[in-house]
C-alpha cells in the first residue's frame, strides 16, 4: 500500500515531466488502492527528492507498465534500473502479455522502448468533451451497478474487450475497490445488455470500460447512452475525458460524433520476452 508521501511525491514527478507538453497515464485510481499485497510499484529517489518511478499495472494475465523520470536524471541509468527490477518481477509472475505504455510525444520515452526488446502494438487516444448540444437521449435507461450485474459485467469485457474468463473475472475482483469509479448498467427491453463507467478523480470525470453485447451494436443505442452520461456529468459540473484505442474505428467516430475531441495520444508496445 502507498503511504502519503510516496502519493504525493509521485503526484510532484509527474507534474515536473509533464512541462514537457504530454501526458503520462499512471492510472491514478490504482494507485490510491494498491493493497500491498504484491510489490507494483518501483521507486528512485536520490536523497529525500524522488527522481524516478515505474508502475506495474495486473490485468488478470495481462501487466502494463508507465513511468518517468525527472528530466535533470536523465541518461544515468535511473530508468534502465526501474525497467530491469519491473521486468523481472513481471517475468517472475509468468504474465502472458507484458505491454509498455509511453506517451506518443514524449522524446525520451519513444527513444527508450527503441531500446528494448519490443514491437509497437497499438495506440490510445485520450480524448475531452467540447460542448455541444445533446439531444435524443432520454429514453435509455442507465441504472447503477449491482452484485447481480457481475456476470454480465464479466462478459461483457469477454465479449467486447476480449478478455479470458480469467482475466475479465480478476479485473471485476479489482475494480470493486476503486473508490471513485462507478459502473452502470445500460438496459434494453428490461435486459442489462451492456456499461459504461465513470471515474472522478482529481475533479475530473473519465469514462472507462465502454461495452455493450455485439447484438445489440449498430442501433443507436451506443450514442443515446453516451449522450446521457456526458449530460449528467456536465450538469455535475465536471470537465469529461474519455480513451478509445485507434484500432476501434467505430467508437472513435462515436465520440466524435458527440463532441469529443483528441488531446493526446498513447501508444502501447508489446515486450518480447528473450529465450534463455
Amino acid at each position: 500500500m502507498l503511504n502519503k508521501k510516496q502519493l504525493d511525491d509521485i503526484e510532484s514527478l509527474q507534474q515536473r515531466c509533464e512541462q514537457e507538453d504530454f501526458t503520462l497515464k499512471l492510472n491514478w485510481e490504482t494507485l490510491r488502492s494498491r493493497n500491498g499485497v504484491m510489490k507494483n510499484d518501483f521507486f528512485h529517489y536520490v536523497g529525500v527528492k524522488l527522481v524516478g518511478f515505474l508502475g506495474l499495472y495486473d490485468f488478470g494475465n495481462k501487466v502494463e507498465m508507465c513511468g518517468m523520470v525527472h528530466p535533470d536524471f536523465r541518461r544515468q541509468g535511473v530508468f534502465t534500473d526501474l525497467m530491469d527490477e519491473a521486468l523481472r518481477t513481471a517475468l517472475q509472475r509468468d504474465y502472458k502479455l507484458i505491454i509498455l505504455n509511453t506517451p506518443a510525444q514524449s522524446h525520451s520515452g519513444q527513444g527508450f522502448m527503441k531500446q528494448l526488446p519490443c514491437e509497437f502494438s497499438f495506440s490510445e487516444y485520450q480524448m475531452k468533451w467540447s460542448n455541444m448540444e445533446l439531444d435524443n437521449y432520454e429514453d435509455v435507461v442507465v441504472r447503477p451497478s449491482n452484485r447481480d450485474d457481475a456476470e454480465t459485467e464479466i462478459q461483457l469485457d469477454v465479449h467486447c474487450f476480449k478478455f479470458s474468463e480469467k482475466e475479465a473475472r480478476d479485473y471485476y475482483q479489482r475494480v470493486q475497490y476503486e473508490d471513485t469509479l462507478k459502473t452502470m448498467m445500460i438496459e434494453k427491453d428490461g435486459r442489462a445488455v451492456g456499461k459504461i463507467r465513470v471515474d472522478h478523480s482529481g475533479g475530473e470525470a473519465w469514462i472507462y470500460g465502454f461495452a455493450i453485447f455485439p447484438e445489440y451494436q449498430g442501433k443507436g443505442l451506443g450514442r443515446k447512452v453516451l449522450k446521457k452520461i456526458v449530460a449528467e456529468q456536465r450538469q455535475l459540473g465536471y470537465d469529461i475525458f474519455l480513451e478509445v484505442e485507434a484500432t476501434n474505428d467505430y467508437a472513435l467516430r462515436l465520440y466524435e460524433s458527440c463532441g469529443f475531441k483528441t488531446i493526446q495520444r498513447q501508444d502501447y508496445y508489446q515486450y518480447k520476452k528473450l529465450e534463455g
